[in-house]
């Protein structure tokens, strides 16, 4: 998808430097992945403590088996 934007040269340079891309197009790829990951994974930890992952293995087990049961 084709986008004009008015963009800070200098961090677009700091992120080519920092990224290793070769273009301003791969910068700007690589920094919205690395914002897409980064809040994917604060929202992981944003849920400690509030989903219980507790499983004793023949728990878990048994819920493998009736998940996968042909193992």
């Amino acid at each position: 998808m084709r986008t004009t934007i008015v963009l800070n040269e200098d961090l677009l340079n700091e992120v080519k430097t920092l990224s290793g891309a070769k273009s301003k197009k791969a910068a700007v790829e690589k920094a919205l992945e690395e914002f897409v990951r980064r809040r994917k994974a604060r929202r992981l930890i944003d849920l400690e403590g509030k989903v219980d992952l507790a499983y004793s293995v023949d728990a878990f087990l048994e819920r493998r088996k009736r998940d996968v049961p042909h193992r």
